[in-house]
């Protein structure tokens, strides 16, 4: 559903992302990690067409995604806070993204009834605004406003970051179970390898903008990247 061709992007010459072909097929749930300034934020930003690339293209559902705005009514997304409007309460954000989706104060109501534990009454009824919630709470908003209208595609950028841990078991539940049971296509970024490769059927590693493995997830993927991003395997290489 999702295709990436010869990507890249450079900024004063110098190349964040470097990727020559990658395709995420419908319904999957794809990871991807790295470390910091490896191309992640990067990359996603691209998909939702924030930021657009030196040289190559992405279709999404065989839209172009920097030449056409058709790819949107299908696509939801929350990378980071700038994402929320800060002067609506929640319930107005919520009912704000499901108007511009079809949705009436109806639908996204049914929708928030199933997100209660989620939210921990931290979220609905509290009379603050989105710029006075906490960063986790915020977050918490920016996630499920981004499965509002039953998008056919969600990205999220480093979802469980400023979660608490008991926030973080109910949001690897709640893609799990998006997983099981719809069609969706999920795309996350984290730094948790744990996390991820619990949610994530394929993780892909970015290094310096390139990718480097591509891995089908299994028992053994949490110590494959854990050796691989302690460096052992480097070290571990004779000299030649």
């Amino acid at each position: 559903m999702i295709t990436l061709n010869q990507i890249a992007k450079e900024y004063k010459k110098v190349r964040v992302l470097d990727v020559e072909a990658l395709e995420i097929p419908k319904g999957q749930s794809f990871g991807l990690v790295g470390n910091n300034g490896a191309g992640k934020t990067t990359m996603f930003s691209m998909l939702l067409d924030l930021v657009r690339p030196t040289t190559g293209y992405i279709m999404n559902n065989d839209v172009r995604v920097d030449q056409s705005e058709a790819w949107k009514p299908f696509t939801a997304a929350f990378l980071d806070e700038s994402f929320l409007i800060g002067y609506l309460t929640p319930e107005e954000y919520f009912y704000f993204i499901g108007e511009l989706r079809g949705q009436n104060k109806a639908d996204v109501d049914r929708l928030l009834k199933g997100f209660e534990d989620f939210f921990n009454g931290e979220i609905l009824g509290v009379k603050k605004y989105l710029r006075d919630l906490s960063k986790g709470n915020q977050k918490k908003v920016g996630i499920v406003a981004a499965l509002i209208g039953n998008p056919e595609v969600i990205i999220l950028d480093e979802p469980f970051a400023n979660l608490d841990p008991t926030t973080q078991i109910r949001l690897k539940k709640i893609l799990r179970e998006l997983k099981e049971t719809t069609e969706v296509t999920v795309l996350i970024s984290s730094h948790d390898l744990m996390h991820v490769t619990e949610v994530c059927e394929r993780i892909v590693v970015l290094e310096k903008g390139v990718v480097v493995k591509d891995i089908k997830t299994s028992p053994e993927t949490l110590k494959e990247l854990e050796v691989f991003f302690s460096g052992e395997l480097k070290e571990n290489v004779p000299a030649s």
